[in-house]
């Protein structure tokens, strides 16, 4: 086998992968949606009030705050305030992070339902048949006693339903993300009653910022008896989806954030992904809690309004009992390589002060690690490039006979003591590696807002110079798609003269591929996390100088 033609192989292949799995989603698993629907027994109906809709009016967040009646939420991660119609959790931000450079204002989260971007949680209880009056989103429930929620003081909400029935919510918060509800039925009639808890997590439309990526998972996500499950928005919009577990959590991500409930452990559930004029998960309890005449009974959910902060989530889910509840943040198919690769960057940015530098840092130690299997591969691909000209002799003078072709090309390769496919393996035992860290950059919410130096303001975003206005010399903003900023363009030379490093593809259409592919990753990478760049070409820039001093080394063992 032709080295040359191996080597452009995995090229292509990595780079058909890499941006395939960035820009188009990967096919689900062919799972079986019908099956997954639950039939419904008249024994066993979930009552329409578990998804009860309220009509969205377009109002303003800001009116729809003030001209509510609320309990104010605060502690030392977030703001913000409980609707006592519905007794609903819709106004989170996020105090420790921002929503862009230029401003203070914090991140706004969790939104009033009447809204437009409505993003809410509900808690609540239900019947069979809707026999019992239950609260619904309209409910107005009474606040009994402490009128604003701290981590250091609950708050009791009460409502009656004038037959007999008084239901209390206790809410807890702690001193980050994690709200406790502990929902009370006191049952002051003369007979036995019977009530399903419930939570659920409406948003009223898909975000506006969400990133298509496969590398990044935005949409609906869950845990259910150990087996992490994702959805997308548009699964959810063609099928509802139905799951039954004893224990889990489930929830809808974000990139940088998370909205997640976590029933009872050990309390069987159903827990329905489903799209009714808005996105909405939930569970209920497969057995009702019941209640005694002129006697009270309980149920707790434990539910999360969090920014994805590494440390905090592990917390949670060591603290908290919540199994794979790390994996909110999308680590991965190559987990036990991204994660630990966090941990070092993030000790090297503490050490250095600087994101940026911690990128570099890392790259050139993940360079050190794999330096002798870069040294074995170069000095391979060195050794095909150094008798190429004796190769392209050899196809000339036996075009016609593919056989011979062979024959004298094995034995080119036996002289010259060249095995043409021992530059593959050392490339392929880096990817999982590469990969790692291409997709801890991408998630990291730490990277969020960090500068590196000069121009780059935010790593998180794309470089925002743009070569189509010389670099702000010309009083001009560019449309967003002509912004290719220096980092970009730095990346796509390193990777040009890279390529003049490798053996050239005999082939005439595969080399005009490989010179336009520079370019083609040069625009496609300048709308990506300049961190994502700083890192690619660094890693170019080292590649370069290791395969050029093996390159000059070789040389001098083969003339």
């Amino acid at each position: 086998m032709d080295n040359k033609n191996v080597f452009i192989a995995i090229a292509l292949s990595m780079s058909v992968l890499l941006f395939w799995a960035a820009f188009f989603e990967t096919p689900k698993p062919n799972e079986n949606r019908a099956a997954q629907e639950q039939k419904q027994t008249s024994e066993n109906i979930i009552t329409p009030s578990i998804n009860e809709s309220l009509k969205i009016n377009a109002v303003s967040r800001e009116d729809s705050i003030i001209n509510s009646e609320r309990v104010k939420i605060e502690n030392d991660s977030i703001i913000g305030s409980m609707s006592l119609e519905g007794g609903l959790i819709d106004d989170i931000s996020f105090k420790k992070h921002k929503q862009n450079l230029e401003n203070n204002l914090n991140v706004e989260f969790l939104n009033p339902a009447q809204t437009e971007d409505g993003f809410y949680i509900e808690t609540g209880w239900t019947s069979i048949g809707n026999k019992i009056k239950v609260p619904s989103k309209k409910s107005m429930w009474k606040v009994k006693g402490n009128k604003i929620l701290k981590n250091t003081q609950p708050v009791i909400l009460e409502w009656d339903n004038d037959e007999g029935i008084i239901f209390k919510k206790r809410i807890e918060l702690d001193e980050k993300y994690l709200f406790r509800i502990t929902q009370e039925i006191q049952n002051n009639t003369s007979q036995p009653i019977e009530l399903y808890p419930y939570a659920q997590i409406t948003r009223n439309k898909i975000p506006d910022d969400i990133q298509n990526f496969y590398i990044s998972h935005e949409g609906f996500i869950g845990v259910f008896d150990e087996e992490l499950k994702e959805d997308d928005y548009d699964d959810i919009e063609e099928n509802k989806i139905v799951r039954e577990a004893n224990e889990g959590w489930f929830g809808i991500t974000d990139k940088y954030w998370i909205t997640a409930i976590v029933p009872k452990k050990g309390e069987n559930f159903k827990s329905t992904f489903l799209y009714k004029e808005a996105f909405k998960a939930n569970y209920i309890l497969n057995n009702p809690t019941k209640v005694n005449p002129s006697s009270n009974n309980f149920n707790d959910v434990r539910i999360f309004v969090a920014a994805k902060e590494v440390n905090t989530i592990d917390s949670y889910a060591a603290n908290q009992n919540i199994d794979k509840f790390d994996l909110t943040i999308d680590w991965g198919w190559f987990y036990f390589f991204t994660k630990p690769l966090f941990f070092v960057i993030d000790y090297l940015f503490k050490y250095s002060g600087n994101f940026g530098i911690a990128i570099v840092i890392i790259t050139i130690g993940i360079r050190l690690i794999f330096f002798p299997l870069a040294n074995y591969s170069f000095r391979s691909m060195a050794k095909m490039k150094a008798v190429q000209p004796e190769m392209t002799r050899l196809k000339e003078l036996h075009k016609e006979d593919k056989v011979k072709l062979q024959q004298e090309m094995m034995a080119l390769y036996r002289k010259e003591k060249i095995n043409p496919a021992s530059g593959c393996l050392p490339i392929l035992i880096q990817i999982p590696f590469f990969f790692a860290i291409y997709k801890m950059l991408f998630i990291s919410l730490e990277m969020r807002h960090q500068p590196f130096f000069g121009w780059i303001k935010d790593l998180s975003d794309k470089d925002p110079t743009s070569i189509f206005n010389l670099f702000g010399l010309i009083p001009w903003d560019p449309p967003s798609f002509l912004v290719i900023g220096i980092w970009p363009i730095l990346m796509g030379a390193s990777m040009w003269v890279q390529q003049k490093l490798n053996p050239a593809p005999a082939d005439p259409i595969q080399a005009k591929i490989f010179a336009f592919f520079p370019i083609f990753l040069t625009i496609i990478l300048a709308s990506f996390p300049s961190g994502l760049v700083v890192y690619w070409t660094v890693n170019n820039i080292l590649t370069i100088a290791q395969q050029w001093v093996i390159m000059k080394q070789t040389k001098v063992k083969t003339h």
